[in-house]
């Protein structure tokens, strides 16, 4: 007796195991070449030996690594100082995410980040200095002290500025394929979504749309663990955001969000499905942030030691340091890298200081097309 009932308590524990498991042509589709490792006997992990980049492209990745890393320092400090207009948004401990996936694109090639993506942004070609002025909203500034943070685009460089309701930037983005796609324009582009932005309505509207229009669109999931307090697995059953492409009919890849070569490797063959008009392709990266949501965010939501392990185990910087040690660069080349991002930094940060705030008249153009909308300047019975 007891052992039928055994039997059946078996049975109906594998039924629900093939129930939930994704099936099998869509299991197919999700490639984890580039995924998380463990460390191997122990030992630190660095990043995978796989890549098609040269000695001299891997020095600029890591210049992009570092950059990144020290320019949100920078922001930091100048935050402390009460010199940053609004919040700091870090990247601390998932800057690979960011860099290997920009650095696998082209020129004309169009990102559209999220606020923590400055190592994208940096990649394409923004200078610290623009960053700066930004951030502190000053005149020169590429918004004119309009706006915050990385709140800016540059079409030229193919940076389109990210938007607060995260899910809305997928369908924008969709947009600007379809535009390129009428003007008959070879390109592909990146939008950027954390775990929680994917369980908004506008990112499925968006995707499916690219999904069935066959447009050239990489959606890189950032599953950084946190959609700001709230836990991924609080906000979303599935437990690789990857499974998610099934229901668009796409491929997906699941990388190691803190190895910097497996972020730019899966980009570019994802890139090149996508620029060979296949249609979109979906990449998790799975990563973490060891940063409250912004500055301000004490993250006491976050279990004791959580952090500390990620920093001590599993750092992107560090991981990638380790790895060009081991394929013969020295500690001097880093370090002359780093040297020459400090210099600029220091350079930069004091040209945006140096930059007045923008006149109150002239900030209120511009904001809408002038041409529709006069500027709203402040009443009168407000200036007494």
């Amino acid at each position: 007796m007891e052992s039928n009932k055994s039997e059946a308590r078996d049975a109906t524990r594998d039924k629900r195991r093939r129930r939930r498991a994704p099936h099998p042509r869509f299991q197919m589709r999700i490639s984890t070449k580039y995924g998380p490792r463990k460390s191997p006997n122990g030992q630190p992990l660095t990043c995978t030996s796989e890549t098609t980049l040269k000695p001299e492209q891997l020095l600029e990745l890591y210049r992009y690594l570092k950059l990144t890393r020290l320019v949100e320092e920078r922001l930091v400090n100048l935050y402390r100082q009460t010199k940053v207009v609004g919040g700091v948004f870090r990247s601390l401990g998932q800057e690979a995410t960011a860099v290997g996936t920009a650095y696998a694109l082209q020129p004309h090639d169009f990102i559209m980040p999220l606020i923590r993506d400055l190592g994208a942004v940096l990649v394409k070609g923004i200078k610290p200095r623009e960053i700066f002025a930004q951030y502190m909203a000053k005149a020169w500034g590429p918004s004119g002290g309009r706006d915050l943070n990385i709140h800016f685009g540059d079409m030229d460089k193919g940076f389109i500025g990210p938007i607060s309701h995260l899910g809305d930037m997928i369908p924008v983005m969709t947009g600007i394929l379809l535009g390129a796609r009428f003007q008959q324009k070879k390109l592909v582009a990146v939008a950027y979504i954390g775990d929680g932005g994917m369980s908004t309505g506008a990112f499925h509207e968006g995707l499916n749309f690219a999904a069935v229009q066959k447009l050239p669109l990489i959606i890189v999931a950032e599953h950084n663990q946190y959609a700001y307090s709230t836990p991924t697995s609080l906000q979303t059953a599935v437990k690789d955001l990857a499974e998610k492409a099934a229901g668009y009919g796409i491929p997906a890849y699941i990388v190691d969000g803190n190895d910097v070569i497996a972020c730019y490797e899966a980009t570019r063959l994802a890139a090149d499905y996508a620029r060979r008009g296949n249609g979109a392709v979906l990449i998790e990266a799975k990563t973490y942030r060891r940063k409250g949501h912004a500055e301000h965010d004490d993250q006491r939501y976050v279990s004791a030691g959580e952090v500390e392990w990620w920093e001590k185990n599993n750092d992107p910087v560090d991981r990638f340091e380790k790895y060009l040690l081991q394929t013969g660069v020295t500690k001097e080349q880093l370090d002359e890298i780093t040297a020459g991002v400090l210099r600029e930094i220091d350079e930069d940060c004091t040209w945006a200081e140096s930059s007045l705030m923008p006149d109150p008249v002239q900030a209120a153009y511009n904001v809408f097309d002038n041409n529709v909308v006069q500027p709203a300047f402040r009443p009168k019975v407000l200036e007494s």
